[in-house]
């Protein structure tokens, strides 16, 4: 199976910098892995796509309100998909999730195509 935690969030004041860090561990009998994909969920609201990256780390995808500014990667070594959080904003805050893609189909924002979710880390950006 496929476990996923994330980490990195904190409270922060808009302007600040942050990275949040999703370690895959893979154990046992274990389902392709064809991406990673952040996806964060403010109070009130319905949970929405922010990046993806497939395994490979080759091709990345950003939803319009993060381009510019968040930046994901993945350090294959260590099984870690980061995302860099630049110029944050109030509107940025949120719980936000990592999933492992397992259908090979590349759209990085449908959530049917995510199993293996984080418990989340919460990023809160202050005004």
């Amino acid at each position: 199976q496929v476990q996923s935690v994330e980490s990195g969030g904190g409270l922060v004041q808009a302007g600040d910098t942050l990275r949040l860090s999703c370690k895959a561990s893979v154990s046992g009998r274990a389902p392709n892995i064809y991406g990673v994909g952040w996806f964060r969920q403010a109070p009130g609201k319905e949970r929405e796509f922010v990046a993806g990256i497939t395994w490979s780390g080759a091709n990345t995808h950003y939803t319009d309100s993060v381009k510019g500014r968040f930046t994901i990667s993945r350090d294959s070594a260590k099984n870690t998909v980061y995302l860099h959080m630049n110029s944050l904003k109030p509107e940025d805050t949120a719980v936000y999730y990592c999933a492992v893609r397992i259908i090979p189909i590349a759209n990085y924002e449908d959530q049917r195509l995510y199993a293996y979710w984080g418990r989340g880390t919460q990023v809160t950006v202050s005004s």
